[in-house]
Protein backbone atom coordinates (compact mmCIF):
# COMPACT_ATOMS: atom_id res chain seq x y z
CA UNK A 1 0.00 0.00 0.00
CA UNK A 2 1.20 3.15 -0.94
CA UNK A 3 2.42 5.79 1.80
CA UNK A 4 -0.79 8.19 2.76
CA UNK A 5 -3.41 5.69 0.77
CA UNK A 6 -6.64 4.79 2.94
CA UNK A 7 -6.18 1.24 4.90
CA UNK A 8 -9.46 -1.08 3.71
CA UNK A 9 -10.60 -2.42 7.11
CA UNK A 10 -12.89 -4.92 8.24
CA UNK A 11 -14.21 -3.91 11.93
CA UNK A 12 -17.21 -5.85 13.97
CA UNK A 13 -17.60 -8.74 10.89
CA UNK A 14 -19.81 -10.97 12.87
CA UNK A 15 -18.78 -14.95 12.10
CA UNK A 16 -20.67 -17.65 13.60
CA UNK A 17 -18.67 -20.67 15.36
CA UNK A 18 -19.21 -22.81 11.90
CA UNK A 19 -17.77 -19.98 10.07
CA UNK A 20 -21.27 -18.25 8.78
CA UNK A 21 -21.40 -14.77 8.30
CA UNK A 22 -25.32 -14.80 7.73
CA UNK A 23 -28.36 -16.82 8.04
CA UNK A 24 -30.15 -18.02 4.55
CA UNK A 25 -33.09 -16.73 2.68
CA UNK A 26 -32.69 -12.85 3.38
CA UNK A 27 -35.74 -10.51 3.01
CA UNK A 28 -37.11 -7.52 4.92
CA UNK A 29 -38.39 -9.92 7.72
CA UNK A 30 -35.01 -11.39 8.22
CA UNK A 31 -32.13 -8.67 7.34
CA UNK A 32 -29.13 -11.19 8.42
CA UNK A 33 -31.16 -14.41 6.67
CA UNK A 34 -33.20 -17.02 9.47
CA UNK A 35 -31.38 -16.87 12.36
CA UNK A 36 -28.90 -14.78 11.59
CA UNK A 37 -29.43 -12.05 14.28
CA UNK A 38 -27.82 -14.66 16.37
CA UNK A 39 -24.26 -13.76 15.47
CA UNK A 40 -25.04 -10.41 16.42
CA UNK A 41 -25.92 -11.22 19.99
CA UNK A 42 -22.65 -9.65 21.25
CA UNK A 43 -23.34 -6.14 19.55
CA UNK A 44 -26.87 -5.39 20.01
CA UNK A 45 -26.45 -4.91 24.16
CA UNK A 46 -23.54 -2.96 23.87
CA UNK A 47 -24.03 0.97 24.57
CA UNK A 48 -22.31 1.37 21.24
CA UNK A 49 -25.34 -0.45 19.47
CA UNK A 50 -27.57 1.36 21.55
CA UNK A 51 -25.90 5.19 20.85
CA UNK A 52 -25.83 4.22 17.18
CA UNK A 53 -29.59 3.71 16.77
CA UNK A 54 -30.64 6.46 19.02
CA UNK A 55 -31.69 4.53 22.71
CA UNK A 56 -29.42 7.27 24.02
CA UNK A 57 -26.89 6.26 27.43
CA UNK A 58 -28.07 2.59 27.61
CA UNK A 59 -26.71 -0.76 27.12
CA UNK A 60 -23.38 -2.77 28.15
CA UNK A 61 -19.87 -0.81 28.15
CA UNK A 62 -17.95 -3.75 28.64
CA UNK A 63 -15.13 -5.04 26.52
CA UNK A 64 -17.30 -5.84 23.36
CA UNK A 65 -18.99 -2.20 23.98
CA UNK A 66 -15.10 -0.78 23.85
CA UNK A 67 -14.25 -3.11 20.78
CA UNK A 68 -17.59 -1.88 19.19
CA UNK A 69 -16.89 1.74 19.51
CA UNK A 70 -13.22 1.97 18.21
CA UNK A 71 -14.74 0.11 15.44
CA UNK A 72 -15.78 3.92 13.85
CA UNK A 73 -12.76 5.74 14.36
CA UNK A 74 -10.63 7.41 11.23
CA UNK A 75 -13.58 5.66 9.14
CA UNK A 76 -13.64 8.26 5.87
CA UNK A 77 -15.69 6.38 3.35
CA UNK A 78 -17.76 2.94 3.63
CA UNK A 79 -18.20 -0.21 0.77
CA UNK A 80 -20.74 -2.63 0.62
CA UNK A 81 -22.84 -4.89 -1.25
CA UNK A 82 -26.12 -4.74 -2.59
CA UNK A 83 -27.51 -7.40 0.23
CA UNK A 84 -26.56 -5.34 2.67
CA UNK A 85 -28.67 -2.01 1.62
CA UNK A 86 -31.28 -4.08 1.12
CA UNK A 87 -33.14 -7.11 0.21
CA UNK A 88 -34.41 -5.71 -3.33
CA UNK A 89 -33.33 -8.18 -5.81
CA UNK A 90 -32.53 -7.35 -9.76
CA UNK A 91 -33.32 -4.14 -11.27
CA UNK A 92 -34.32 -1.43 -9.04
CA UNK A 93 -37.88 -1.33 -9.71
CA UNK A 94 -38.39 1.99 -7.69
CA UNK A 95 -36.18 4.24 -5.50
CA UNK A 96 -38.61 3.54 -2.72
CA UNK A 97 -36.11 1.27 -0.54
CA UNK A 98 -33.72 4.03 0.89
CA UNK A 99 -31.82 0.81 3.65
CA UNK A 100 -32.32 -0.39 6.55
CA UNK A 101 -31.68 2.37 9.04
CA UNK A 102 -34.74 4.96 8.69
CA UNK A 103 -34.40 8.60 7.53
CA UNK A 104 -30.47 8.64 9.38
CA UNK A 105 -28.23 5.70 8.66
CA UNK A 106 -25.04 5.54 11.10
CA UNK A 107 -22.61 5.81 8.79
CA UNK A 108 -22.36 9.77 8.07
CA UNK A 109 -20.26 9.58 5.14
CA UNK A 110 -19.72 8.40 1.22
CA UNK A 111 -21.26 4.80 1.56
CA UNK A 112 -20.37 2.84 -1.73
CA UNK A 113 -22.91 -0.17 -2.56
CA UNK A 114 -21.78 -2.77 -5.08
CA UNK A 115 -25.06 -3.48 -7.52
CA UNK A 116 -25.26 -4.49 -11.34
CA UNK A 117 -27.95 -2.34 -11.52
CA UNK A 118 -27.60 1.94 -11.76
CA UNK A 119 -29.38 3.89 -9.67
CA UNK A 120 -28.99 7.48 -8.89
CA UNK A 121 -26.61 8.85 -5.44
CA UNK A 122 -29.30 8.71 -2.53
CA UNK A 123 -28.61 11.78 0.22
CA UNK A 124 -29.71 11.02 3.73
CA UNK A 125 -30.06 12.94 7.14
CA UNK A 126 -26.92 13.12 8.96
CA UNK A 127 -24.40 13.15 6.21
CA UNK A 128 -24.88 9.79 4.65
CA UNK A 129 -24.55 9.46 0.90
CA UNK A 130 -24.90 6.14 -0.55
CA UNK A 131 -23.39 5.88 -4.04
CA UNK A 132 -24.07 3.01 -6.03
CA UNK A 133 -21.46 1.32 -8.23
CA UNK A 134 -21.59 -0.82 -11.13
CA UNK A 135 -18.28 -1.31 -11.72
CA UNK A 136 -17.28 -3.61 -9.88
CA UNK A 137 -15.44 -4.05 -6.04
CA UNK A 138 -11.91 -2.65 -7.04
CA UNK A 139 -13.90 0.79 -8.87
CA UNK A 140 -15.68 0.69 -5.47
CA UNK A 141 -12.74 0.86 -3.54
CA UNK A 142 -10.81 3.52 -5.67
CA UNK A 143 -14.27 5.95 -5.23
CA UNK A 144 -14.17 5.48 -1.54
CA UNK A 145 -10.30 5.81 -1.19
CA UNK A 146 -11.12 9.41 -2.80
CA UNK A 147 -13.86 9.84 -0.77
CA UNK A 148 -12.48 9.02 2.17
CA UNK A 149 -9.25 11.90 1.96
CA UNK A 150 -6.94 9.17 3.85
CA UNK A 151 -8.87 8.02 6.46
CA UNK A 152 -10.06 4.44 6.71
CA UNK A 153 -12.29 2.80 3.86
CA UNK A 154 -14.53 0.21 5.99
CA UNK A 155 -16.18 -2.87 4.52
CA UNK A 156 -19.59 -3.06 5.61
CA UNK A 157 -20.19 -6.59 4.50
CA UNK A 158 -21.93 -8.62 3.85
CA UNK A 159 -20.27 -11.87 3.31
CA UNK A 160 -19.49 -11.81 -0.66
CA UNK A 161 -18.44 -8.43 -0.45
CA UNK A 162 -15.63 -9.13 2.46
CA UNK A 163 -14.39 -12.28 0.54
CA UNK A 164 -13.87 -10.68 -2.97
CA UNK A 165 -11.89 -8.00 -0.89
CA UNK A 166 -9.89 -10.68 1.13
CA UNK A 167 -9.31 -13.03 -2.16
CA UNK A 168 -7.88 -9.85 -4.15
CA UNK A 169 -5.11 -9.56 -0.90
CA UNK A 170 -6.76 -5.82 -0.71
CA UNK A 171 -8.07 -6.02 3.04
CA UNK A 172 -4.97 -4.42 5.51
CA UNK A 173 -6.69 -5.11 8.28
CA UNK A 174 -9.78 -7.27 10.02
CA UNK A 175 -11.64 -8.29 12.43
CA UNK A 176 -14.01 -11.00 13.32
CA UNK A 177 -16.42 -11.43 16.35
CA UNK A 178 -16.22 -14.83 16.64
CA UNK A 179 -20.24 -15.94 18.53
CA UNK A 180 -20.23 -19.33 19.83
CA UNK A 181 -23.46 -20.48 17.97
CA UNK A 182 -24.37 -22.15 15.03
CA UNK A 183 -26.25 -21.67 11.87
CA UNK A 184 -25.82 -24.87 10.28
CA UNK A 185 -26.15 -23.18 7.05
CA UNK A 186 -25.83 -19.61 5.03
CA UNK A 187 -23.47 -17.69 3.69
CA UNK A 188 -19.81 -19.08 4.73
CA UNK A 189 -17.78 -16.55 5.00
CA UNK A 190 -14.45 -18.25 4.91
CA UNK A 191 -14.71 -21.66 2.66
CA UNK A 192 -12.49 -22.27 0.16
CA UNK A 193 -10.45 -19.18 1.11
CA UNK A 194 -6.87 -20.35 1.87
CA UNK A 195 -6.01 -16.96 4.22
CA UNK A 196 -2.93 -17.89 5.16
CA UNK A 197 -1.64 -18.15 2.13
CA UNK A 198 -3.18 -14.54 1.04
CA UNK A 199 -0.90 -13.01 3.14
CA UNK A 200 -2.60 -12.82 6.66
CA UNK A 201 -1.76 -13.86 10.11
CA UNK A 202 -3.88 -13.67 13.15
CA UNK A 203 -2.35 -10.72 15.34
CA UNK A 204 -4.40 -10.65 18.43
CA UNK A 205 -7.68 -12.25 20.34
CA UNK A 206 -9.89 -10.45 22.79
CA UNK A 207 -12.00 -12.38 24.93
CA UNK A 208 -15.24 -10.18 25.37
CA UNK A 209 -18.69 -11.13 26.88
CA UNK A 210 -20.35 -12.54 24.07
CA UNK A 211 -17.49 -12.87 21.47
CA UNK A 212 -13.99 -13.38 20.88
CA UNK A 213 -12.51 -11.15 18.67
CA UNK A 214 -10.03 -12.23 16.24
CA UNK A 215 -7.69 -9.71 14.42
CA UNK A 216 -6.01 -10.19 11.29
CA UNK A 217 -3.73 -8.50 8.80
CA UNK A 218 -1.50 -8.67 5.84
Amino acid sequence: MLRGMSRLVVRCFSVSFDGFGAGPDQSEDHPLGVDGQDIMQWFFPTRAFQSVHGAGDGGETGVDHGVAAKAFDNVGAWVMGRNMFGPVRGPWPDEAWTGWWGDEPPYHCDVFVLTHHARKPLAMTGGTTFHFVTDGHRAALELARTAAAGKDVRIGGGVSTVRAYLEDKLVDEAHFAMRPTLLGRGEALFAGLDLRALGYQITETVTGERATHVYLRR
